[in-house]
Order: structure tokens, then C-alpha cells, then sequence
């Protein structure tokens, strides 16, 4: 694994050169349903203890957010010094399996099972869902996709345990995190876990970017995007949370693969009067914020599998690349 500082003048012309278009067409953006929160599950004796499985992290000093900002509007910096004490994060994406255990000790119904449908990708539904993102016609509303039926009515998640579930809400994940005796991270967390002690690495990794030629280190969008997905990676979808070697502290897929709520709430802070009416929307919609990335996004336009890329959605969005992992104290 490279340190932090091999390659850094190559990311750093890249990040120069790189302009993707500041809508996030791989996320369908501020698409969340007005409902009831999910439920937050504490019975003890429904808690599993997931602690043994989790990753330690160290605490001290660190920070979030990059001076080498690539997508301003998204409020990718300023850099900032923060304190963290130690800590604990799951080493994977929630799976399929355990958030199916999750559904059968509690009896608990996800958001997109109650409001009966949920966002699909899929370029090639013309007439099978309703396209609901304008200028991004491969987004569709389709009725009963959900964690258990991913593309919708006649597809499931059987013969995929060990992929991370999707179609979770913010809400579906906090109730999940407070049943197993946890908490989602803050995205100070999120981001210091996913450098695995690097230093202002821009992925997991290092300063290397993704190369389609291999050797291949996270799944992401590969082709044309979006009517292709070549599967360079092995992947065209969502791959098994341990698909990848992990990073410097054990963690896997801190990029790619799935989209990951924090706890906190959406604020842009590199911005001056736009942010204010930004902040003052997402203050209004409750939006969370989302790190990470998922097979859906491609360096052309959604260069979001970066440590310090983030977007924020209402916290009652679920989608086919949205999942969680779940931090400890």
C-alpha cells in the first residue's frame, strides 16, 4: 500500500483537470418522501453484539473535508482540524444477511417497504417506471423494489448475502445501529477511518486514482456512462463487501460499492451567500450526509469515490446504491 505522500503531485494535476458536472446523476438528489421516522429498536434483547467484528480506530487529532477541493457546491472543504476519540467501525457495509437477521428478530419494515416503492437504476426500464430526475431518465420510481427485491418486483437478494443492503434510508440505517448497540459515524469519523492512517490520502489506498485497466481497488462505474457498465472490476452492480483489499486499518469499500449515511446533517461550508440558502434548504429537509460513492459513479461525471466527497439527501431517500456501516464507541 502506498504512504499518503507517493503520488500526490499526480492527484493533484488530476484533481486540477478533472470538471465533472456539479448534478449528481449517479444519486437521484433531494428525492426524499415525506413519513413517519423508522422506529429506533433498543430492546436488549434484540441487540446483537457486533463489537468483536468491528474495526478499532484510533482517536486524536485529524480532520475532515480537502484543500484540494474538486466539486465546491458539494462543500468538499475547507480542510479542517478536528478531535476524535477512539472508536470503532465495522470493517464492511452492513450485508444483506445481517440486515435480513435485523428484519426477523424485530419484525422491522423499511422505509421503502412502507412508502412501496424506491429509486432503480436502470437505463434500459423505458416504460417500466416513471422517470422521476430530470436529466437523468436511467432513475426510476418503481414500485415494490425495496432491501429484499433491489430491481423491483421478481428480483431479490437471495444468493447475495454477502453484498452490503440497499435501499436504506438514514432512518432504516439509525434503527439498525441502535439495535446492535452502535450509532452511525460523523462524517470527521467516516472519513479519518477510511484514510486507515494515511495522511490527506484522496482514497483508501492513496493518491492513485482508479485505473480501468487494473489493478482494481473499489467498484465503481466502468464504460460508458450510462449505457454501459463493462464490469472491468468483476462487478456490474453491487460486489461482496470484502470484493476488495482493505485499507490500512482493515476497513473495506470505503469507496465504491454503496453510498454510507453519516449522522450528520448536510451544510456546505466552502461556499458564502449561496451557502446560506443552501444550508437554510437542507436545514428545512433534514438532508444527511452520504460518503463513500457507489458502483454508480465514474470520474466523467459523479467523481465522488474520493474520502472527502459527500452529498446529503433527505433522510427518508432510499435508492438501489444506498446502504450503511455502523460506528461504535
Amino acid at each position: 500500500m502506498s504512504s499518503g505522500r507517493q503520488g500526490t503531485a499526480d492527484a493533484g494535476e488530476a484533481v486540477a483537470a478533472a470538471q465533472p458536472a456539479t448534478a449528481c446523476h449517479c444519486m437521484p438528489r433531494g428525492a426524499g418522501r415525506a413519513g413517519d421516522a423508522a422506529p429506533a429498536l433498543l430492546s436488549a434483547a434484540s441487540r446483537r453484539d457486533a463489537r468483536a467484528a468491528a474495526v478499532p480506530i484510533p482517536g486524536g487529532r485529524s480532520f475532515v473535508g480537502t484543500d484540494r477541493t474538486v466539486i465546491a457546491a458539494d462543500g468538499e472543504g475547507p480542510r479542517r482540524a478536528v478531535t476524535l476519540r477512539p472508536f470503532a467501525l465495522d470493517a464492511t457495509a452492513v450485508t444483506n444477511a445481517r440486515f435480513a437477521a435485523f428484519v426477523d428478530a424485530t419484525g422491522f419494515v423499511s422505509e421503502a417497504e412502507r412508502f412501496g416503492w424506491s429509486f432503480v437504476f436502470d437505463s434500459r426500464l423505458p416504460d417500466a417506471g416513471t422517470a422521476v430526475v430530470p436529466g437523468a431518465a436511467w432513475w426510476r420510481r418503481v414500485d415494490g423494489a425495496c432491501w429484499r427485491r433491489p430491481q423491483g418486483p421478481g428480483s431479490a437478494v437471495d444468493g447475495r448475502p454477502d453484498h452490503p443492503v440497499v435501499h436504506i434510508s438514514f432512518n432504516d440505517a439509525a434503527a439498525f445501529a441502535a439495535w446492535s448497540g452502535g450509532r452511525l459515524p460523523s462524517e470527521a469519523e467516516w472519513e479519518h477511518a477510511a484514510r486507515g492512517g494515511l495522511h490527506d490520502a484522496v482514497y483508501p489506498w492513496g493518491d492513485a486514482p482508479p485505473d480501468e485497466a487494473g489493478p482494481h481497488r473499489c467498484n465503481i462505474w466502468q464504460g460508458r456512462f450510462p449505457d454501459e457498465d463493462v464490469g472491468a472490476d468483476g462487478y456490474a452492480g453491487t460486489a461482496p463487501v470484502r470484493a476488495f483489499a482493505p485499507n490500512g486499518y482493515g476497513l473495506y469499500n470505503m469507496c465504491g460499492n454503496a453510498w454510507e449515511w453519516s449522522a450528520e446533517i448536510f451544510r456546505v461550508r466552502s461556499l458564502k451567500r449561496a451557502a446560506r440558502q443552501l444550508n437554510d434548504a437542507a436545514r428545512v429537509e433534514q438532508k444527511r450526509i452520504l460518503k463513500g460513492g457507489s458502483y454508480l459513479c465514474h470520474r466523467s461525471y459523479c467523481f465522488r469515490y474520493r474520502i472527502a466527497a459527500r452529498i446529503g439527501n433527505p433522510p427518508d431517500t432510499t435508492a438501489c446504491h444506498i446502504g450503511f456501516r455502523v460506528a461504535y464507541d
